[in-house]
């Protein structure tokens, strides 16, 4: 089709539609891939640069088939954003070892299963990003991430290998570190509902630093990059 296009895995609101909104406007087709097959507003109706489609992250050979369905419509990929993960919460008692895996097979072994699909073909065109959603969580462990905290911590160091590997080849690979509470309408009713505005990130933020990392030359690449509220403890 032409132009440039950008993956976003783990698309829903929030993140996820905030960088479909920034790369769009920049210019970007659209490969939007979830659990529910979710669209961008139901612009894939009628724009066909933009679709979405359904795929768990956390089954990497669910997520190879929808990144080759995606290439097939759209072509090569440029960009990735990798937003998906599994959020369990919750002390020893509270997590189980189903949970446990599961939040580890959609944040790290997805990371490792779209690598695996995308990287040899972005080395080839000497080419691309890979930029990754992350969190505090990556850095260290609390009471309530058990799954959560080795799930994102594993993605952080997959996401440096892949780094070291790659960004010889001209691929670009970065991981932001997510330093507080995203503003989602989810976030407002169920975690922060009395919170002022500023203690929240918002989510458009977020999504211009990874078209900055996008578009980074390559004299001068960030592989990992903190963002948080002004406010924010730390």
């Amino acid at each position: 089709m032409g132009g440039k296009v950008c993956a976003i895995i783990g698309f829903g609101p929030g993140l996820g539609t905030a960088c479909a909104e920034t790369f769009n406007q920049a210019g970007y087709s659209l490969g939007l891939l979830s659990r529910s097959g979710a669209g961008f507003n139901g612009a894939e109706a009628t724009n066909t640069s933009i679709r979405a489609y359904k795929c768990d992250a956390g089954n990497p050979d669910n997520l190879k088939g929808a990144l080759a369905s995606l290439q097939n419509d759209l072509g090569p990929i440029d960009v990735v954003i990798y937003n998906a993960d599994l959020a369990q919460f919750g002390t020893l008692d509270d997590v189980s070892e189903l949970q446990f895996e599961q939040s580890w097979r959609v944040g790290a072994l997805g990371l490792f299963a779209a690598a695996k699909a995308l990287g040899p073909q972005m080395s080839e065109r000497g080419a691309g990003a890979i930029i990754v959603s992350g969190a505090t969580a990556a850095l260290r462990g609390n009471v309530w991430t058990t799954a959560f905290a080795p799930s994102k911590s594993a993605q952080r160091t997959l996401a440096n290998a892949l780094a070291k590997q790659l960004g010889p080849k001209g691929v670009h690979v970065a991981y932001l570190i997510i330093d507080g509470v995203i503003d989602t309408e989810d976030t407002r009713t169920n975690f922060a509902s009395n919170e002022p505005d500023e203690f929240f990130i918002q989510p458009q933020r977020i999504a211009e630093t990874a078209l900055m990392l996008a578009h980074q030359h390559k004299s001068a690449w960030t592989f990992e990059i903190d963002i948080r509220p002004f406010g924010e403890k730390w």
